[in-house]
């Protein structure tokens, strides 16, 4: 990871709701496992296993929510996923199968999507855009709308 990236993901988590930290240790997560994949294809033992171990740390800072959450069923269903998840990745790991990774993979991003949607369902509304008063000045108000419209200019 470049100096860039770490910088990008620090100015993230910062800024970053509940929601949002949630989505990016998914994000962390899935890189980690197609990463591994792709060692994994290239025949790389060690930084495949050096992917999945870090998935691994990112599943029990996961669980750790799940820790201090209510319960409830979400929370078993969750523990019942991060559970297998780790079986399928010892699995994967034991088979030498990237397309397992991968598939992994794709069941952590499928739960990051629920995530992402009731983040933005928790968004507070975005303001809204009043109509202009109407214009009491001595310009065309329209006649500037209609230039800009027909205007070539671009950036």
């Amino acid at each position: 990871m470049t100096r860039t990236d770490l910088a990008y993901r620090k100015t993230a988590v910062e800024g970053a709701s509940g929601f949002g930290l949630l989505i990016a240790l998914y994000d962390t997560l899935a890189n980690d496992l197609r990463r591994a994949a792709e060692a994994e294809r290239a025949n790389d033992i060690e930084k495949r296993s050096r992917e999945v171990n870090h998935a691994f740390l990112v599943i029990g800072h996961l669980e750790d929510w799940l820790v201090r959450g209510t319960g409830g069923e979400l929370n078993s269903k969750l523990k019942a996923f991060y559970a297998n998840l780790r079986q399928n990745l010892l699995q994967a790991q034991r088979n030498r199968s990237a397309a397992s990774l991968e598939q992994e993979m794709v069941n952590v991003l499928k739960i990051r999507t629920f995530w992402q949607q009731a983040d933005m369902r928790s968004a507070p509304p975005e303001p809204s855009i009043l109509r202009p008063a109407a214009v009491q000045n001595s310009y065309d108000y329209a006649g500037i709308q209609a230039e800009i419209r027909h205007c070539n200019w671009s950036a």
